[in-house]
C-alpha cells in the first residue's frame, strides 16, 4: 500500500531541531527568531483578513444607502425645478431607520487609529457635498442629471473597491488554509452510545362521554367551580392597582427637565435650539418628543394655545433631528434657516397639521366634559360612613393578631376575610380611605361589610374633644350648641375659653 505523505508538506514548523546554522550563530537564538517571524507573519495575515472583512461590511451598508438615494433621485427626476432642494429632500427620504445609522463596531485591533467611526448619514452627507462641488465646477445647465451622474460614479468606485477587497480576501484565506498549524487541530470523530431501557407505551384507555345539547355550559360550570367568582370588593382592589399602574405609565411619557427647558425656547430661535441640542444631546430621545406632544395636548385643553403650538414645534424639531442622525442635525438647521428653502415649508406644514389634530381632539374632549357637567350627577347609590351627631367621630379599631381573647380572635378572622384593599384602608385608620373602598362595592356587599365591622367592634363612636380656643373649635362648639337646643340634650365640652374677668 502506497502512503501519500504530501499533506505533511503543509506543516508550518518553527522549532525544527534538524536545522543547520552557521557556527558563529547560536542555534537556539536562531530557532527563537524563526518562531517569532512565523508567528508575526501569521498574526499580520489574520489581522488583515479581519480588516478586509470589516471594510466589506461597511462598504456593503454604504452601497445600500447609495442605491436608495439614487432611487429617490430618479423618482423626482420629472420635477427637477430646484436640483439642490430635491437632492436634500431625497437625502432625507433615504436616511432610513435611525437605529441602523451606526456602523458595526470593528473587531479588536482593527482600525485602532480611528477614534470614532463616522455614521452612515455622515458618510452620505460627505458624498453629496463632494458631488455638489463637482457639479458646481462643471457649470452644467442640467444640475440634476449631473447630481445623478456624480453619485453613480461614486457607486461604481465603491463596487470596484468591493471586488478588489474580495479578491485580496480570497487570496489571504487561501494562504491561511494552506498552512497546518496548532489552531487547525480539531476533533475528527467523537461518538458515544447509551443503552436505554424500552419504556412501555401508554395503554389506550376507554372513557365514556355524555353528549349534551350545550357543551359550553360544562366549561362555564367548571370555571365557576374553580375560581369561586370575583366579588366587587376584589374588583375594587383590581381597579386600585390599575389606577396605580396607569399613573406610572403616564409618568413615563411626561417630558423630563431637559424637554421642558427645550419647550420654552421660542419658535424661530433656531440658533438657541441648535446650541441646546449640542450641549444636551440626550434631549433628542424619543421619550422627549412623546412627552412634549402630551404637554401640548394638556396645554391645549387648559386653554394655553400658544404654548401648545410651541410644544408641537419643538417636539417635531427633535423628531427630525433624531431621524437624520447625529451628523445630520447641523445640516437640518442649515437648511431650515436658509431663506426660501423647501425644508422650511415641509417642516412648517408638518407642525401645522400636527397642531390642528391636537386642537380638534382637545375641543372634542372639552365638549364631552361640558356635556357631562350639564347632565348633572345622576350618581350611583353608595354606602358611606359618617358620624350623624355633631361632636362625635367614628374611630377604627383593628383586632390584634396575637390576642388570646376569643371575641377578638373572631374579629381578627373577620378582618382577614376582607379584601386586601379594605384591609389596607382600615389599617390606615382613615375613614376617607375606607369610604373610597366602600364606594367601589355594590350596596348589598357594602352593607354586609359595615355590619361585620360593627359586629367585630372595629368601628367605635366616640365623643369628639373640642378645643374652643381656636376658630375651628368655636365653630364646632356653636354647631354642637345648636344641635343640643334642637334635640333637648346636653353634652359635655372639654376645652377652655377666655375669662372676661
Amino acid at each position: 500500500m502506497v502512503v501519500n505523505y504530501s499533506k505533511w508538506d503543509a506543516l508550518e514548523l518553527s522549532d525544527d531541531s534538524d536545522i543547520e546554522v552557521h557556527p558563529n550563530v547560536d542555534k537556539r537564538s536562531f530557532i527563537r527568531a524563526k518562531q517569532n517571524q512565523i508567528h508575526q507573519a501569521r498574526f499580520e495575515r489574520r489581522h488583515q483578513i479581519e480588516t478586509l472583512k470589516y471594510e466589506r461590511v461597511i462598504n456593503e451598508g454604504l452601497l445600500r444607502r447609495i442605491d436608495t438615494l439614487l432611487s429617490a433621485l430618479r423618482s423626482h427626476e420629472s420635477n427637477a425645478a430646484n436640483a439642490d432642494e430635491l437632492v436634500f429632500q431625497s437625502l432625507i427620504e433615504s436616511a432610513g431607520d435611525p437605529t441602523d445609522d451606526e456602523p458595526p463596531k470593528p473587531p479588536e485591533g482593527v482600525h485602532t487609529q480611528e477614534k470614532e467611526q463616522p455614521t452612515y448619514s455622515k458618510m452620505m452627507g460627505a458624498l453629496v457635498d463632494q458631488v455638489k462641488k463637482e457639479v458646481d465646477e462643471s457649470k452644467s445647465e442640467d444640475r440634476y442629471k449631473q447630481y445623478i451622474k456624480g453619485i453613480q460614479g461614486h457607486q461604481k468606485k465603491v463596487r470596484d473597491l468591493q471586488k478588489e477587497l474580495e479578491a485580496k480576501l480570497n487570496e489571504l484565506e487561501k494562504e491561511e488554509a494552506r498552512k497546518i498549524t496548532s489552531d487547525s487541530i480539531h476533533t475528527g470523530f467523537d461518538s458515544s452510545s447509551v443503552n436505554k431501557t424500552n419504556t412501555p407505551s401508554s395503554s389506550t384507555k376507554k372513557s365514556e362521554t355524555v353528549e349534551v345539547l350545550n357543551p359550553a355550559s360544562l366549561k362555564r360550570a367548571a370555571l365557576s367551580a374553580n375560581d369561586g367568582g370575583i366579588s366587587s370588593g376584589a374588583e375594587a382592589d383590581i381597579e386600585e392597582a390599575g389606577d396605580e399602574a396607569s399613573t406610572k405609565d403616564e409618568d413615563h411619557i411626561e417630558p423630563t427637565r431637559l424637554g421642558k427647558e427645550f419647550s420654552k425656547i421660542k419658535i424661530g430661535d433656531y440658533r438657541a435650539c441648535l446650541q441646546y441640542i449640542s450641549e444636551n444631546p440626550a434631549v433628542v430621545a424619543e421619550r422627549e418628543t412623546d412627552g412634549l406632544l402630551i404637554e401640548a395636548f394638556n396645554s391645549q385643553i387648559a386653554g394655553k394655545a400658544d404654548y401648545a403650538r410651541q410644544c408641537v414645534h419643538q417636539a417635531l424639531l427633535l423628531q427630525y433631528c433624531r431621524s437624520l442622525g447625529r451628523d445630520g442635525v447641523g445640516l437640518f438647521f442649515k437648511r431650515i434657516t436658509t431663506k426660501g428653502h423647501n425644508a422650511q415649508k415641509v417642516f412648517g406644514d408638518d407642525v401645522n397639521d400636527t397642531y390642528a389634530r391636537i386642537k380638534t381632539r382637545a375641543a372634542e374632549i372639552a365638549k364631552e366634559r361640558e356635556a357631562e357637567a350639564a347632565e348633572g350627577g345622576a350618581g350611583v347609590e353608595q354606602i358611606q360612613l359618617h358620624a350623624v351627631e355633631p361632636g362625635t367621630s367614628i374611630n377604627i379599631v383593628i383586632p390584634k393578631p396575637d390576642s388570646q381573647d376569643e371575641v377578638e380572635k373572631k374579629a381578627r378572622a373577620t378582618f382577614e376575610s376582607f379584601p386586601p384593599g379594605l384591609q389596607r384602608a382600615l389599617e390606615s385608620g382613615s375613614l376617607d380611605e375606607v369610604n373610597k373602598v366602600l364606594g367601589k362595592m355594590s350596596v348589598d356587599e357594602a352593607e354586609e361589610v359595615v355590619g361585620q365591622l360593627g359586629e367585630g367592634g372595629m368601628l367605635s363612636l366616640e365623643e369628639q374633644i373640642i378645643d374652643a380656643t381656636t376658630e375651628e373649635g368655636q365653630a364646632a362648639l356653636k354647631e354642637l350648641e345648636a344641635y343640643e337646643k334642637e334635640k333637648g340634650k346636653g353634652k359635655s365640652v372639654v376645652g377652655s375659653t377666655d375669662d372676661p374677668a
